[in-house]
């Protein structure tokens, strides 16, 4: 197994992986986007944020990445987190490993909370965050209409770094030192 950054030539094989969920209510996408539209999104998201594969035996079997938790300036130091694991890898330990990494990445940009929206129920997402320290911070009532159904979604918060006073703005993943994220990626995964 070997995890690495993304790139937008891996939209093939992600979106082989996103199909699996699009009829689910795991995501509130109605359609599956496009490879062009799904590469476009990996490049967009992997300008600010880490966005990482897992390989295995030849393919890629997850993915997980962070991106902006909200668009107002003052959000800039939050990121929310996704997975998305092949149904042959799903409770083999990938989705763990996937975020471990992407929260000792957020810091070093100076991301303070991590963020997750998970439909319920998912007891597989909900054990995660519970496993990795994130909070139930509440539940939005029927807040997506999928599947022939209403669904609640929960939110979950994981402080990462300190909130001190005057952080600077947030570092884009492409200017962290390239030796110390190799070092992440390597020990992670």
């Amino acid at each position: 197994m070997r995890i690495r950054l993304a790139r937008p030539e891996d939209s093939a094989a992600l979106l082989r992986i996103y199909a699996q969920y699009i009829h689910s209510p795991v995501t509130f996408e109605y359609a599956l986007p496009t490879e062009p539209e799904f590469a476009a999104r990996i490049g967009r998201i992997s300008e600010t944020y880490p966005y990482l594969v897992c390989e295995e035996n030849g393919g890629i079997s997850g993915y997980a990445y962070a991106h902006r938790q909200a668009e107002r300036e003052a959000y800039q130091w939050n990121a929310e987190l996704s997975v998305y694991l092949d149904a042959a890898a799903a409770s083999r330990g990938r989705g763990t490993r996937l975020y471990r990494m992407l929260l000792d990445i957020l810091p070093l940009q100076g991301v303070r909370s991590a963020y997750a929206l998970v439909t319920l129920p998912n007891a597989a997402s909900e054990r995660l965050h519970a496993s990795l320290g994130f909070r139930t911070m509440g539940v939005q009532s029927e807040a997506g209409f999928k599947a022939g159904a209403w669904h609640d979604v929960a939110w979950f918060v994981k402080d990462i770094a300190p909130h001190d006073a005057a952080p600077r703005p947030l570092l884009p993943v492409s200017r962290l030192d390239a030796d110390v994220l190799r070092r992440i990626l390597d020990t992670r995964g």
